[in-house]
């Protein structure tokens, strides 16, 4: 799948491809809710003693509520992956970096698939620019009408709301 046998690379750069079902372990916990499968590409190179360079992308479908309404929203989640598997320990602190072993003989891409769509996700997504979202006090659906509820009232304002109506001196 995207697990790779790093002699294969002794013959040049290996493409990858792989679909990843929705209920695939890796996804375990994420808190993202695949509708589909996750398709991966990209190309495995050596680049350097025990240095390993994939540039990959994915391309997912997750489901998402909207923030204003709650209403279901599908979306597309696109990412450009860039990851240096790397047995060297001081390059293990770049992000883009995930350790390998000394004496390793395969390179496995999926914790950089895992955290890429991860971070492809956005935090939170509306249904239209427009929304109107739901009203705070009875919860009804401002998109298909107002609600009946009264306005709502600044208690900051209530001193001069008191005033009025009353003569001037």
């Amino acid at each position: 799948m995207l697990q790779f046998d790093l002699r294969e690379l002794a013959s040049g750069p290996v493409d990858t491809a792989a679909q990843l079902g929705a209920e695939d372990p890796l996804f375990e916990g994420l808190g993202v809710a695949l509708t589909g499968p996750v398709r991966v590409s990209g190309r495995l190179q050596a680049a350097g003693a025990g240095r390993f360079y994939w540039k990959g992308s994915l391309r997912a479908q997750v489901g998402g509520e909207c923030r204003r309404c709650l209403a279901p929203v599908p979306l597309t989640v696109t990412a450009d992956i860039r990851a240096l598997f790397t047995e060297d320990p001081d390059a293990q602190e770049d992000p883009d970096s995930y350790p390998l072993a000394h004496d390793a003989t395969q390179v496995d891409l999926r914790p950089a698939v895992r955290e890429e769509l991860l971070l492809a996700v956005p935090p939170w997504v509306v249904c239209r620019e427009g929304c109107r979202g739901l009203c705070p006090r009875c919860g009804k659906d401002l998109n298909a009408g107002p609600c009946g509820c009264p306005p709502a009232r600044d208690p900051r304002w209530q001193a001069l709301a008191a005033l009025k109506g009353k003569p001037r001196d």
